[in-house]
């Protein structure tokens, strides 16, 4: 199993800002190994995020993203205590969900 996401939310004003760090090796699949084999394609396609049951982040990665990849993203609304989900699907049907509360 990977492993688990950073996730830092926090409430600044009325805007929730959230940044997550995805653990994830992202194989773009045109790399070759030591003995000239290409390395099999392994990368995060889908990221969504929920708060109280709503969709926040709804987003589509594909194999150019960098290793453990960082994103940064912000909605209307959140209060202190309440939880942030984000969820990844990379392209071997691997999937990851971790939560943060927001501070």
């Amino acid at each position: 199993m990977a492993d688990p996401m950073r996730i830092r939310a926090q409430l600044k004003g009325d805007v929730t800002e959230v940044r997550v760090l995805m653990a994830h090796i992202m194989e773009t699949g045109q790399r070759k190994d030591s003995a000239g084999n290409t390395v099999p394609a392994h990368h995060i396609q889908t990221v969504s995020a929920t708060w109280n049951g709503k969709s926040v982040l709804a987003a589509n990665f594909g194999p150019a993203v960098s290793q453990n990849p960082v994103m940064n993203f912000s909605f209307k609304g959140g209060a202190k205590g309440e939880k942030v989900i984000v969820t990844w699907t990379d392209n071997k049907g691997d999937k990851r969900t971790d939560e943060a509360v927001i501070s």
